[in-house]
C-alpha cells in the first residue's frame, strides 16, 4: 500500500471510547483511599492527563510526593476492573475505517499504554486500520505538552501541515495547537464547547458518529 499522504490523530478516551467518567469515579475514589476530598467535576477537568501531572494539578506543587505512586496505582487497580466492558462511542471504528478507506493514515495519541490501551483498541475494534500509536510511554512529556502529537505525526511520516487532530479536552486541543496540526474536537467526553474552542479546536462536533455523517465539511475532508 502507498505511504499515507496524511495523518488523522485521534486521542481515545473520550474521544472514541466512552471512558472520562469512569476514569472520574476512580480518580476520586483513589484520590478518597489516600485521604485527599477531590471534587468529581475537578477531576473531570484534569482527565486527559497523564497520571503524575494530573495528580500534581489536582493536589498541587506542595503535596506530600511520596503518595503519587500509590494514588496512580490505586487508580489503575480500581479502572482495571472494567477493562472487559469499556464502551466504544458511536460510529468510532466505522470512522477510523473510513478515514483509512479515503487515504489517512489513522495514528492514535493515547496517556494509556500496556492492559489498558489493549482493552481500548478492543473496544474500537478497528485495529487492521490502526497506522501506530503514540502512547504516554513513548514521550518525556504528556498532553498539553505537543510530544504526543508530535510522535504520532513521526510514526505516521507526515508532517504537522497535513495532520488533524481529534480529541475531547482543553488538554487535547493545546497540544495539537502546539504541534501545529489543525484540531477537532468533540463534546462526548463532557467538556463545553466553548473550552475547547478557546483551547484552539477549529471545528467541534457532537461525537465519532456526529464527526462521520459531517466528514464532507469537515477538516478531515
Amino acid at each position: 500500500m502507498a505511504k499515507a499522504e496524511r495523518a488523522a490523530v485521534f486521542d481515545v478516551d473520550g474521544t472514541l471510547v466512552d471512558t472520562n467518567h469512569l476514569h472520574v469515579v476512580t480518580w476520586w475514589e483513589a484520590f478518597r483511599q489516600a485521604g485527599h476530598d477531590v471534587p468529581m467535576h475537578a477531576v473531570h477537568r484534569a482527565v486527559g492527563l497523564a497520571s503524575t501531572d494530573l495528580v500534581a494539578h489536582l493536589l498541587g506543587e506542595d503535596r506530600d510526593t511520596d503518595q503519587d505512586a500509590a494514588i496512580s496505582a490505586a487508580h489503575k487497580a480500581l479502572y482495571g476492573q472494567y477493562f472487559d466492558r469499556l464502551p466504544a462511542l458511536p460510529e468510532a471504528g466505522p470512522l477510523l475505517r473510513r478515514l483509512h478507506g479515503d487515504g489517512w493514515a489513522v495514528v492514535l495519541a493515547t496517556s494509556a499504554g500496556g492492559a489498558e490501551l489493549s482493552a481500548l483498541r478492543r473496544a474500537i475494534d478497528a485495529d487492521d486500520v490502526i497506522t501506530a500509536t503514540a502512547s504516554a510511554d513513548d514521550v518525556d512529556a504528556g498532553k498539553p505538552a505537543p510530544e504526543p502529537v508530535e510522535h504520532a505525526l513521526d510514526l505516521a511520516g507526515v508532517p504537522a501541515e497535513r495532520a488533524v487532530f481529534v480529541g475531547d479536552t482543553v488538554w487535547d486541543m493545546r497540544a495539537g495547537s502546539r504541534a501545529g496540526v489543525r484540531c477537532v474536537g468533540v463534546l462526548c467526553g463532557g467538556i463545553p464547547r466553548t473550552d475547547l474552542e478557546k483551547s484552539g479546536a477549529d471545528a467541534i462536533y457532537a461525537d465519532p458518529a456526529h464527526l462521520l455523517s459531517s466528514l464532507r465539511d469537515s477538516p478531515l475532508a
